[in-house]
């Protein structure tokens, strides 16, 4: 069975976890890296409640792929209210 990632098409991060897009939960690193956003920004954004619902399972802290679409609406609708003329 290949798991070479140039075999399966899945990246593989510097801490050996399979990226893909077809997970249901990302790591917070994941969602960073599928965001376009630096891991400290997210910390910074998690002080303002800023960033997705999370969850854990164990001592992981994990995002589901609902939460994290629904993270990008209400960043789209905030920047969307600071843009229109009122």
């Amino acid at each position: 069975m290949a798991h070479r990632p140039e075999v399966t098409g899945k990246k593989v991060t510097s801490t050996g976890m399979v990226t893909g897009t077809d997970l249901d939960a990302y790591s917070i690193e994941t969602f960073c890296v599928r965001h376009s956003i630096s891991v400290p920004q997210y910390y910074k954004m998690r002080k303002l409640g800023l960033t997705p619902v999370e969850f854990r399972v164990g001592t992981r802290v994990l995002i589901s792929k609902e939460s994290a679409a629904a993270w990008r609406r209400e960043r789209e609708e905030a920047a969307r209210e600071l843009l229109s003329p009122t």
